[in-house]
């Protein structure tokens, strides 16, 4: 897989906020099929940084309801990347 097929998106919610400032942390959607190994040469070759360490998680999709018809949203892969000290990742600069 290419590097741009296993990162998919970052996740930017208030926790992702906070772990990005206390812990050097930065949260990306990937593909469900990429391992770790796969996860931090993508990071470090598309952002240009070096990765301390790499956590992942299955995350369940919730189940829905519109009325009485019943759906469920799809199952994705959680990544938590831990960059090295002195590294940083900016996906929003200037705005």
């Amino acid at each position: 897989m290419m590097q741009f097929e296993i990162i998919k998106r970052p996740l930017n919610t208030e926790k992702t906020n906070i772990q990005k400032e206390v812990a050097n942390q930065v949260t990306f959607e990937v593909d469900r099929r990429a391992n770790r190994i796969e996860i931090k040469r993508a990071i470090e070759t598309a952002f240009k940084v070096k990765v301390a360490g790499v956590q992942t998680m299955q995350i369940k999709g919730k189940t829905k309801r519109r009325g009485r018809f019943v759906g469920k949203r799809r199952d994705w892969k959680k990544a938590i990347v831990t960059l090295m000290p002195g590294e940083r990742i900016d996906f929003f600069e200037g705005a």
